[in-house]
């Protein structure tokens, strides 16, 4: 075997008429015996935040021992697989979705308060304010080193305008991510319109090109088929067979948009208000194309940053399949009654049992010389622990990932009263090569991430 230090360019693309894909990280694209740190193969750290509403029942969540030999919780037993990926992280507060004297509305803080840890303005108005989030501080960094800056990610409709929680505007409850203190973003709920930002529009901004697919009613791969076989000819037997996990997983996504926008065009109508074509009908479906939608983006290194608001603060949504027909908002204020507690219980279980779909895909994903679950660092949690006292502090907090080896799991680990959720985010940040003296009430990194 002749030894060369030629490489596939790292920035490599299929491209066809209309459409261009990139590619996840190949051996290839390693020159042989070259430095990784010359060469640009140290993985890139990827970001995800994830967020449930309306609280958590934290007798269910909360591990009943510290350390590492911890007792997953009835709530987190989907995650025990994961165990050495994950941290359990408790003690952690926003006490700027506290009241502060604004009197009521703490859904709206809940959603605020965040990814940004600032006191919102309390305001159904123009006058909006609250902080830039923690996911938009990283995109500004991390951003120019791919095609797409971040993802913002829903799967409820979402209005920003009006108020929607005793004087608070919707904006604060409908959204996670500020790009600046006044400017929050709307969140994409249709799969088919993230799918098409990530790979649909090529290298042109053409409105005729960019409609070919969906005129001529074929896969994006159909268009890139040609480029995919000569170049599947260069590679070694493990990037071929990356490759075509890559390919099927492109087409298998496309195969389930295309077949929720056939059934919202033919089906019976689905009950939901601006229900865009190409969501599935049911929570399941949406969420796990969502989660796949992700792992594709991580992988092909089209973003290094995501966000998805599974619910928004406040909402109302049913969950039949898991036998609670009771919307979520309304059940969290449970007055302590144990059926509807109960009921509360089997929907934070159902959301993590979804998430745990997601932390499989990136654990089997491979990336560079490992997954991609090994470089990402991903937040699981909300803003809301004890849902029906509204209460801002000790809340349900997941870490998992191990941001290409800065990051040790495997704990439950419990924080002093009083330390800010900000404080993790600097820690976070830090993992991600990105400086940040502050984020909202920050008052210094925890310990214990990288050092267990």
């Amino acid at each position: 075997m002749i030894i060369t230090k030629k490489s596939l360019a790292r920035r490599t693309f299929l491209r066809g008429i209309g459409a261009s894909l990139a590619l996840p990280v190949f051996d290839a694209m390693t020159p042989a015996f070259a430095a990784p740190a010359i060469t640009g193969a140290t993985p890139p750290v990827r970001m995800a935040f994830l967020y449930v509403p309306n609280g958590i029942i934290m007798k269910d969540w909360t591990p009943a021992t510290e350390g590492k030999d911890f007792a997953f919780s009835r709530t987190l037993k989907s995650l025990e697989p994961y165990r050495e990926h994950i941290n359990v992280l408790s003690g952690l507060d926003h006490r700027n979705g506290d009241s502060l004297g604004d009197g009521a509305g703490d859904h709206a803080r809940a959603g605020a308060t965040w990814l940004t840890g600032v006191h919102p303005k309390k305001t159904e108005g123009i006058s909006i304010q609250a902080g830039t989030s923690l996911d938009q501080i990283a995109a500004k960094e991390l951003g120019s080193r791919t095609m797409v800056p971040s993802l913002e990610l829903g799967l409820d409709e979402n209005r920003m305008v009006g108020g929607c929680d005793s004087g608070y505007s919707c904006a604060y409850s409908n959204t996670l991510c500020w790009s600046s203190p006044t400017t929050p973003l709307p969140l994409e709920t249709n799969p088919r319109s993230v799918f098409e930002r990530l790979f649909g529009d090529g290298d042109t901004t053409d409105p005729a090109a960019r409609a070919i697919l969906a005129r001529q009613n074929r896969s994006i791969l159909d268009f890139v088929s040609e480029d995919a076989t000569r170049l599947g000819k260069t590679l070694g037997t493990e990037d071929r067979h990356k490759l075509t996990e890559y390919l099927d997983s492109i087409r298998e996504i496309e195969r389930r948009i295309q077949k929720a926008e056939a059934r919202n065009s033919t089906g019976a109508p689905i009950p939901s208000i601006e229900q865009p074509a190409g969501v599935p009908p049911t929570f399941e479906e949406h969420i796990k194309l969502m989660f796949d939608l992700m792992t594709i983006a991580f992988q092909a290194d089209i973003t290094r940053v995501i966000t998805l608001m599974i619910g928004r603060e406040g909402g109302n949504r049913t969950y039949r399949s898991i036998g609670v027909p009771d919307a979520h908002h309304g059940l969290s204020h449970h007055f302590n009654d144990s059926a509807k507690i109960e009921r509360l219980q089997k929907i934070d279980q159902h959301h993590v049992e979804m998430f745990s779909h997601f932390v499989s895909k990136l654990n089997q994903t491979r990336d560079g010389q490992g997954t991609l679950l090994d470089n990402s660092v991903v937040l699981y949690g909300s803003s809301l622990s004890d849902s029906n006292k509204h209460e801002h502090f000790n809340l349900p907090t997941v870490l998992v990932g191990h941001g290409a080896g800065r990051i040790k799991g495997g704990r439950h680990i419990k924080y002093a009263k009083g330390t800010p959720m900000t404080n993790l985010f600097l820690n976070m940040l830090d993992v991600a090569g990105v400086k940040e003296e502050k984020v909202g009430d920050s008052t210094g990194k925890i310990e214990h991430l990288t050092d267990l």
